[in-house]
C-alpha cells in the first residue's frame, strides 16, 4: 500500500487486478516446471493487451520475469506477449529513478539504516545505485554502508529450508554486518530477505528493524 501511495503522490494511476495470483518463481525454483508455467501463463495473459506499466515491490519478482520467462515460453504462442511485458516491467526502486525521474519523496524518517542488496535486485535486476539515491534524499535518515553488502543474506526461497545451518550462518552474518554500523534499522527491496532476516533477529533478540523501501519513502507524510 505505500508503493502505492508513493506512486499516487507523483501522479500515477494505479491499478490492481485481485485475481492476480503469483509470478511463479517458487514453484520454478523447487523443480516444478510445468506447475510454474501455469501459473506464469496465467500472469502474462492478465497483463497482455495493454501499455500500463507494471510496478513490483520485489526485485525478485521482476528478475524472474525479465530473465526466466523467456525461456519458460520460449518458442511458444506467448513468446511475443513476454517479450512486451518484459520490457514494461520494473522494480519499484528502479521505474522511481529512471521512469519517473524521482529522488526525493518528500519522506523523513529519523533513523541511521543501513542497505542490504537482494541477489535479486544486484545480480537478476542491476540494480544497486536507485535505493540508495532515494534514501539520500530521506530527511533525517543517516545511511550506513556495512560490510560485505553485497553477500546474500541466506534465504535463497527453498534454499533456507532445504539448508537451514548455512541459511540461519548467512543470516547472522549479515545481521553482525548490520550491527556493526550501528544502525537500527536495515531496509532492502525484498520482503523475502527482510523476511528472513526479522525472523533470525526476532529469534535472536536482537536489536534491530528491518522496513522495506517503500515505508521508508512514504514516511512523515
Amino acid at each position: 500500500m505505500n508503493m502505492v501511495r508513493v506512486l499516487e503522490k507523483f501522479g500515477c494511476s494505479v491499478d490492481y487486478d485481485p485475481e492476480q495470483t503469483c509470478c511463479g518463481q517458487p514453484a520454478f525454483n523447487a523443480g516444478f516446471w510445468d506447475e510454474s508455467k501455469a501459473v506464469c501463463e496465467k500472469f502474462v495473459k492478465e497483463n497482455r493487451g495493454s501499455d500500463n506499466l507494471v510496478v513490483a515491490p520485489s526485485a525478485s519478482c521482476i528478475g524472474f520475469v525479465r530473465n526466466y520467462y523467456p525461456k519458460i515460453f520460449d518458442n511458444s504462442s506467448l513468446h511475443n506477449d513476454v517479450k512486451d511485458l518484459r520490457s514494461r516491467s520494473y522494480e519499484f526502486s528502479e521505474f522511481l529513478v529512471n521512469v519517473l525521474k524521482v529522488t526525493d519523496t518528500g519522506a523523513s524518517l529519523p533513523v541511521k539504516a543501513t542497505y542490504h542488496d537482494s541477489c535479486a535486485a544486484l545480480r537478476e535486476c542491476r540494480i544497486k545505485s536507485e535505493p540508495r539515491k532515494l534514501l539520500e534524499q530521506v530527511r533525517g535518515l543517516e545511511l550506513i554502508e556495512m560490510a560485505d553488502v553485497e553477500t546474500c543474506c541466506g534465504f535463497g526461497g527453498t534454499f533456507a529450508i532445504k539448508y537451514e545451518a548455512i541459511s540461519i550462518a548467512m543470516a547472522d552474518q549479515k545481521v553482525q554486518h548490520a550491527l556493526q554500523t550501528g544502525a537500527e534499522v536495515i531496509v532492502s527491496t525484498d520482503l523475502s530477505c527482510l523476511m528472513h532476516l526479522e525472523g533470525y533477529i526476532r529469534q535472536k533478540g536482537v536489536p534491530l528493524k528491518t522496513m522495506h523501501l517503500a515505508d521508508v519513502l512514504a514516511s512523515g507524510w
